[in-house]
């Protein structure tokens, strides 16, 4: 990582494991706040309302946790990088189809999206459990509001 105007609270190895988790998480969640958007435009079909305004919500949640994530990377000296070129080549999410979707093929696609980044979440908790519990803290909380989240859109298919 190069070199940071920001003084690390960790150790070089541990600030590196971190910072890699921080930005792939970050790239993450600004994929699903984009993710959610196209959906948002897109939806159409009974219920369609509610699911659109479900989905702004879903954009507001993940646009707040970037930030979050963004502000912890600064915190230990890790420069966030959130540019569109970047969430193109390492976000690790499924891509969402392009068009018009129904709200039951919005709310499957969206399910599976959120369900792979919650898997994605829970296993950068276990690689921040010996390099940075502040950060881990974070991702912990992310990852409840998002399964708080797929909870609620799952509910659509029963």
């Amino acid at each position: 990582m190069a070199n940071s105007p920001i003084k690390s609270p960790l150790p070089e190895s541990d600030k590196e494991i971190t910072g890699n988790v921080l930005q792939a998480t970050l790239v993450d969640l600004v994929d699903l706040s984009l993710i959610a958007k196209q959906a948002h435009w897109n939806v159409v079909g009974a219920n369609f309302r509610s699911v659109h305004l479900q989905l702004d919500e879903l954009v507001s949640t993940a646009r707040t946790y970037v930030d979050e994530v963004a502000e912890r990377a600064n915190a230990i000296g890790v420069s966030p990088n959130g540019k569109a070129k970047t969430v193109v080549e390492s976000s690790g999410l499924p891509e969402y189809p392009d068009n018009w979707q129904n709200v039951e093929a919005t709310v499957a696609a969206i399910v599976d999206i959120l369900a792979d980044l919650i898997e994605r979440l829970r296993k950068r908790i276990d690689e921040t459990d010996k390099s940075d519990l502040v950060t881990q803290d974070l991702l912990i909380e992310i990852t409840q509001e998002l399964e708080k989240a797929h909870w609620m859109w799952q509910a659509q298919q029963a």
